[in-house]
This record gives structure tokens, C-alpha cells and sequence, in this order.
């Protein structure tokens, strides 16, 4: 197979089109025993039902990438449109790991991640991949357990560099 050879696409022009197709957002989290943290993604998805996997695109230079290898699983919280604060703040860089999630309502998983208790939707994943993608890595997990919250808010969603709903 030979590689595309045509003409080199513009970093702010492509980042400007990726922009413009709507995302769901998820906060992940991993704890390795010594450290919770926390990252904002709009790169989520499902990809497998049997057996249930999830992926997620985490930046190599990210301190979430090395934690979520040495912790060996993951949590993912979907984010209702009441949280876009905790959104903002979880993709903040250079945060400080020591009680970022002080004003953020949470319980601790099964698997030790952190899950934000008002999610419309929280998994616990078990790594079970991990693909290098550019300056990127496909994180692939395993589903082990799921919750629902029963009367969930609208989705937060990701548009354009903004965060909002499809209502």
C-alpha cells in the first residue's frame, strides 16, 4: 500500500474542522496506588460490545498517559451539561494533582478511579490495549462495571472549542 503523498495539511486548519464535529465529554481518571488524576476527553467511543470496550485518544506528553499505564484500568465518567465546570477545570494543564477533585462531587470506583457521582453515565475499564497514534495513544479498555444515573441531564457536549448541549 503507498503512503498519501499529497499536500501537508495545516495544524490550525485541521484542528478548526475537527472542531466542528460534536463530541460527547467524558472526564477519565486512574489512580496508581499514590496519585488520583484526572483528564478532560472529547475522543471517546465504544467499540466493541462482546466484549464491551471502550477507547480513548490520550496525548503522549499528558502526566495522565504514564498514570493510567501504571494503574492498569481507568474509570470514565460522561459528563451531563451541569458539568462543564469540573470539564473546565479537569482540562486544565499543570493543575495540581493534590485535591483537584475537592470541589468536584465523586465517589472511588471499584477499581480505585475516581467517578464524578453526578454523571449521566460512569464505566470502570481494565486496559487492555494501548496503540501509539502520532502524538497520541489509543487507550483501549475493557468495560467491567457500569452506572446509570436515572433521571440524567441533557449531555455535555463539545462544538466549535465550547462546551453546550443539544437542547
Amino acid at each position: 500500500m503507498t503512503a498519501y503523498q499529497g499536500p501537508m495539511v495545516d495544524s490550525d486548519e485541521f484542528r478548526a474542522a475537527m472542531g466542528r464535529l460534536a463530541s460527547g465529554v467524558v472526564v477519565l481518571s486512574a489512580n496508581d496506588g499514590r496519585h488520583d488524576h484526572a483528564m478532560t476527553a472529547t475522543a471517546f467511543t465504544s467499540v466493541s460490545l462482546d466484549p464491551p470496550l471502550v477507547l480513548a485518544c490520550v496525548e503522549r506528553a499528558a502526566r495522565f498517559h504514564d498514570l493510567v499505564l501504571a494503574s492498569g484500568g481507568f474509570g470514565v465518567s460522561i459528563l451531563g451539561v451541569g458539568q462543564r465546570a469540573a470539564a473546565e477545570w479537569l482540562a486544565t494543564p499543570g493543575r495540581p494533582l493534590v485535591d483537584q477533585f475537592e470541589r468536584i462531587p465523586h465517589r472511588r470506583g471499584g477499581g480505585g478511579a475516581i467517578l464524578l457521582t453526578e454523571s449521566i453515565a460512569t464505566l470502570e475499564c481494565r486496559t487492555s490495549a494501548l496503540h501509539p497514534a502520532g502524538d497520541h495513544s489509543i487507550l483501549v479498555g475493557e468495560v467491567i462495571a457500569t452506572t446509570l444515573i436515572d433521571t440524567p441531564d441533557e449531555a455535555l457536549v463539545h462544538y466549535r472549542s465550547r462546551y453546550g448541549s443539544l437542547a
